[in-house]
């Protein structure tokens, strides 16, 4: 299979290229991408669990676990004990990591921007990148399931 042609190629590598240039744009704020999306979850919604968390961004408990206490350390979260559950914390964001939320965004909006310079339809793009995704995971959940 030509690399140019396989659609995992090229996504992995539009990944890899966006990654890098968020990364640019975000590292004076003292955040890296590997804590973008775990951000972007909390500011729709704060206060929830490790697990919730985990669910939303489709990140494993060990490597959410790791980025949750880097972020802890960096002044970007803060964990509650669940006053219904003392064996967990909830997660909320602290006053700086709210701070950010407009430069964070703006940043990613500039980088959404850059990539799909030229595109006649991004809300079409967005949409088939949506239905891949929707595949994947209705093939992984039914593994997960046992059924084929």
């Amino acid at each position: 299979m030509d690399r140019g042609n396989s659609l995992g190629y090229v996504i992995n590598h539009l990944a890899r290229l966006m990654e890098q240039a968020l990364r640019d744009r975000i590292a004076e704020y003292g955040v890296v991408p590997g804590q973008f999306a775990q951000l972007l979850a909390l500011y729709e919604e704060e206060g929830i669990s490790q697990l919730a968390l985990c669910d939303k961004v489709r990140i494993d408990q060990s490597t959410m676990a790791h980025t949750l206490k880097r972020m802890e350390r960096d002044g970007l979260i803060t964990r509650v004990p669940d006053p219904r559950d003392g064996r967990r914390a909830l997660i909320y964001l602290t006053d700086r990591s709210r701070a950010l939320r407009t430069a964070l965004t703006s940043a990613a909006e500039d980088v959404n921007d850059l990539a799909t310079a030229g595109f006649t339809d991004v809300d079409e793009f967005l949409r088939m990148a949506r239905q891949s995704i929707d595949n994947l995971e209705a093939v992984r959940a039914a593994s997960e399931r046992g059924t084929p």
